[in-house]
């Protein structure tokens, strides 16, 4: 795959996992690892284990990272490659999007921009519960590329999940049905388009463009509507919503001419329009995604820029936002 055109994309069994530790009281700033697995993209935060999970774009399995950033298997690979990760706690299972964007060990011209779905796991276990195809005729009756990327629940289960090679979001139901919540040109893009995606509890999901930084509210009814910011967003990859209502933005120029930080948004009317309220310079390399902990604000960097650059790496690095 030329090295342009992964720049643009890249936007079952049970296994034992280490058991929660009752000692952690806190986390180091910056937790640096190494994994056989490779170019984590996605992060989550697991209260039950008090531990990250991550995925893998080169194999796609699902690892538990605890403080000594050492990966522990956690689940088989549901596709090719994993992105976005939600630990749904509340219901006991772990949600995982899938996709071959052509950089996977497995990847081939069979499942290239035609695999796409989410993998639901018992957060015990690590079983595989169900894995939901977001890559049918039903859904996408217009074919095209497609590519799950980033996922976010509701309040009651129900998943909303982006597809950057796509113009829609999906919603998929707790037992499973999957149907599209909005679909809109203004999604669409020729490189990486709608990637990171929350949940905010006054009942409307939030998303961000990749490559022109465009924040975007979608009611319940999956009405679309661009947020007002002072400044695109270019190369918003992850989003997290933290309980006080502030949205940490992550940007990086992994497929778009973005700058590497961690922006904090705040809004005064449930994200019509939106606030900076402040801007961190990220010191590691192709930020994607941060993950909420009781310990802080934590930002992966799975050297996926080294993959673009046709260079090798087993190295990752979560580190801790000051300001976040």
């Amino acid at each position: 795959m030329k090295l342009r055109v992964l720049a643009a994309a890249l936007l079952a069994f049970t296994v034992a996992v280490p058991p929660a530790s009752a000692t952690v009281t806190h986390l180091p700033t910056t937790i640096d690892g190494r994994t056989a697995d490779r170019y984590p993209e996605g992060i989550a935060w697991d209260p039950t284990r008090q531990a990250f999970l991550i995925g893998s774009i080169a194999t796609g399995r699902i690892s538990v990272v605890g403080r000594d950033g050492v990966p522990h298997p956690f689940a088989a690979a549901p596709g090719v490659s994993t992105f976005g990760l939600h630990v749904d706690a509340v219901r006991r299972r772990v949600l995982v999007t899938y996709a071959d964007i052509g950089s996977g060990e497995r990847s081939s011209d069979a499942t290239v921009y035609r695999q796409s779905g989410i993998a639901i796991y018992d957060l015990r276990t690590g079983r595989l519960e169900r894995r939901v195809d977001l890559n049918t005729a039903r859904l996408n009756p217009a074919g095209g590329r497609h590519g799950a990327n980033d996922l976010t629940i509701d309040a009651i289960g129900n998943a909303y999940v982006t597809d950057p090679a796509g113009d829609a979001i999906y919603r998929v139901t707790p037992s499973g049905h999957a149907s599209v919540l909005v679909r809109d040109d203004r999604l669409r893009s020729d490189t990486i388009g709608a990637n990171g995606i929350v949940w905010d509890r006054a009942g409307f999901l939030l998303t961000v463009r990749y490559d022109t930084g465009t924040l975007f509210r979608i009611s319940q009814r999956g009405e679309l509507a661009e947020v007002r910011i002072s400044t695109p967003l270019v190369g918003g990859d992850g989003l997290a919503l933290a309980r006080d209502g502030r949205l940490i933005v992550i940007t990086n120029k992994l497929g778009a001419p973005g700058i590497e930080r961690a922006t904090v948004l705040s809004s005064r009317d449930n994200y019509r329009g939106a606030e900076v309220r402040s801007v961190e310079a990220w010191p590691v390399a192709g930020p994607t995604t941060a993950a909420i902990t009781p310990y802080g604000t934590y930002v992966l960097s799975g050297r996926i820029d080294v993959l673009i650059a046709g260079g090798q790496s087993d190295e990752f690095t979560i580190r801790k936002m000051t300001r976040g």
